[in-house]
């Protein structure tokens, strides 16, 4: 009996060796890829700032990169990502990326001084703010993949909201107080999921 309970005790521990290396990698995956989040948006955020891109370019770049959120919300949500996950994940970030620089490279310029680029900077800022604090949360532990894949979804949905705004090439302030309380449902999510205990 001894001896069956000794061989099942070294099965798992091996099984558990095997599988500790994958979540890490999926944790570490998740946390690249929050990091990359909170760089697109800086750039996105500067390219207004500096009149390389207009409001409604900026606008186009927020849809990307809530279609990149959503897709790591939804390989995040079972608490682990799988390396083909994580791949495709890679390659739309990359897409992102090149859109963000042939935009903030074309003809257009915008007017960094105007009211409507004044609201969509501000916007974009509380995005990269979002971002870093998710990011943050998960270097430390703070938020679980799961929970970090949630919050995730929540930034889709922001940043989606901010994309029709400026579909138009201008925030009004009505538009902006309407993302402005979105945005602050979401600070007010990121802060209980990295408050409640729960532990990546």
């Amino acid at each position: 009996m001894h001896a069956r309970s000794l061989k099942f005790g070294i099965a798992a521990a091996v099984a558990a060796a095997f599988a500790m290396p994958v979540f890490a990698q999926s944790a570490v995956g998740t946390q690249a890829d929050t990091a990359r989040d909170v760089t697109q948006q800086q750039r996105i955020e500067s390219g207004l700032q500096s009149g390389q891109l207009t409001t409604r370019e900026a606008g186009r770049l927020e849809r990307g990169e809530a279609h990149i959120e959503k897709m790591e919300a939804n390989a995040g949500r079972n608490g682990s990502v799988s390396a083909a996950e994580q791949a495709r994940i890679t390659a739309a970030q990359n897409r992102e990326s090149t859109a963000i620089y042939n935009q903030k490279h074309d003809a257009q310029v915008g007017n960094p001084q105007s009211a409507s680029s004044q609201r969509m900077q501000a916007d974009v800022q509380r995005n990269v703010n979002q971002q870093a604090r998710i990011d943050s949360g998960e270097k430390s532990g703070q938020l679980s993949t799961r929970e970090a894949a949630s919050l995730e979804r929540g930034q889709a949905r922001t940043d989606r909201a901010t994309a029709r705004a400026a579909a138009n090439g201008r925030v009004g302030a009505g538009e902006q107080a309407r993302l402005q309380a979105r945005e602050d449902r979401q600070s007010a999510r990121i802060y209980r999921k990295k408050h409640n205990g729960v532990t990546g």
